[in-house]
Order: C-alpha cells, then sequence, then structure tokens
C-alpha cells in the first residue's frame, strides 16, 4: 500500500482493491488490539472490585457505557444497535472472565 491511508485523507476512489483491503487488514488488527487492552483494563477492574469485595455486575456503570457507545456511533455516523450489540458482546466476555477469575 502507498503510505496515503484513508486515515490521511486518501480518496478510497482512487485505491486499487488490494489497498483498500491492506487498509481494511490494518484496522481489523488495531480494532484486536483495542479489544486486548481492553479486556485488560477490564480484568484490572476485577481485581480491584475482588479486592473491594464489589460485586462483579454493575448495572449503572454497564448502562453508561452503553450510552456512551450509541453517542460515539452517532458522532461517527455509525449505527447506533450495531455499535451497541458490540459493547454488549465485550461486556458479557469481560463479565464471564471476570467471574471465572474469582
Amino acid at each position: 500500500m502507498t503510505d496515503e491511508t484513508l486515515d490521511e485523507g486518501a480518496n478510497p476512489e482512487d485505491m486499487t482493491l488490494d489497498e483498500l483491503r491492506d487498509e481494511i487488514r490494518g484496522i481489523d488488527r488495531e480494532l484486536v488490539e483495542l479489544i486486548a487492552r481492553r479486556t485488560y483494563v477490564a480484568d484490572t477492574i476485577a481485581q480491584v472490585k475482588d479486592q473491594q469485595g464489589l460485586p462483579t455486575t454493575d448495572e449503572q456503570q454497564e448502562q453508561a457505557v452503553m450510552d456512551r457507545a450509541g453517542e460515539n456511533a452517532e458522532q461517527f455516523d455509525v449505527d447506533a444497535n450495531l455499535v451497541k450489540a458490540i459493547f454488549r458482546l465485550l461486556i458479557e466476555l469481560n463479565k464471564v472472565e471476570q467471574r471465572e477469575n474469582r
């Protein structure tokens, strides 16, 4: 791929199919890296909850995350329901992992 990426203002219509696919591969890698970072932080939160004797589930915090996800989706003109579904999965995965590690 050239030095130009969509993030830096390249016109997708000027890119070849291979360049666009390279762009998707890079984005996918970044998404996985961000999920890994989020999971690490969630694991750390679980440890703090355990030390403080707090329950695994915090419905108020989960709702705040979902609200924020919806707001971010709207800001970037992405389907809010889709983004919220992804975040529901992330939250559920983190809760399962927190329960298993307790």
